[in-house]
């Protein structure tokens, strides 16, 4: 069962395509897995089309009283939506099963959204490897992240803000066992160290670098702008 979520504002926000691909990739990926915010989603695509609609009926002075004129635009919008709607599914059949990563020994197939972004190889110390996704965004660092079983993060806090989607497997922290298709939000209130019994494969995004605050891991912090 998935137990954390996107907050109504985001996804509100991706409904009306106004978060930064990072972010996007996170909640569509997210709505895949959760139903429930899939249905969100779509209730909120539809309210957004049907005002979209009214405003472009009003902004051509659509004469109400002519059905003829309102079915006619009406069916032009219906076949152009149904036209990209078979481009899309078309361009997607070829491509779709090979939506998926492997790394030490275990594969994970991923979300749709991940299909034209695995382009890059996995980088990594020990049981924690990363892959980097280019989003084109200055700031945010977008990565798929792998920790094999009996792994962990050393213990740390974030300089700025840090999501973690679980696409497989499990980790807990000090706060809660998590599993695929949770999705938390964590700042520099949080300071926590995941660890994974069977490993996992996460999406994470990270706005400025981590703050690790015990053992030999303190040592990475004066070079955490590199590592980020």
């Amino acid at each position: 069962m998935i137990n954390y979520h996107p907050d109504q504002h985001l996804l509100s926000l991706h409904a009306k395509g106004e978060l930064p691909l990072s972010m996007s990739i996170a909640i569509s990926a997210h709505a895949e897995l959760c139903p429930h915010c899939q249905q969100q989603l779509d209730q909120m695509t539809i309210a957004l089309s049907e005002k979209q609609f009214e405003s472009a009926v009003k902004t051509q002075s659509v004469d109400t009283n002519d059905n003829h004129q309102l079915d006619a635009l009406l069916e032009q919008l219906l076949n152009s939506t149904l036209d990209t709607l078979e481009i899309e599914q078309a361009s997607t059949i070829d491509t779709i099963e090979d939506n998926s990563v492997s790394i030490k020994g275990q594969h994970y197939p991923l979300p749709k959204v991940f299909r034209k972004q695995i382009n890059a190889s996995w980088q990594g110390i020990g049981k924690v490897s990363r892959l980097r996704l280019d989003t084109g965004e200055p700031q945010a660092r977008a990565s798929l992240l792998h920790i094999a079983a009996n792994g962990e993060i050393p213990e740390h806090t974030h300089k700025g803000a840090e999501l973690t989607l679980l696409l497989a497997g499990e980790f807990s922290d000090c706060y809660n066992t998590y599993k695929p298709g949770d999705f938390m939000l964590l700042d520099k209130e949080h300071q926590h160290s995941p660890k994974t019994l069977e490993g996992c494969l996460c999406y994470t995004i990270v706005d400025a670098p981590l703050y690790f605050t015990k053992g030999f891991s303190k040592l990475l912090n004066p070079i955490g702008d590199l590592l980020y």
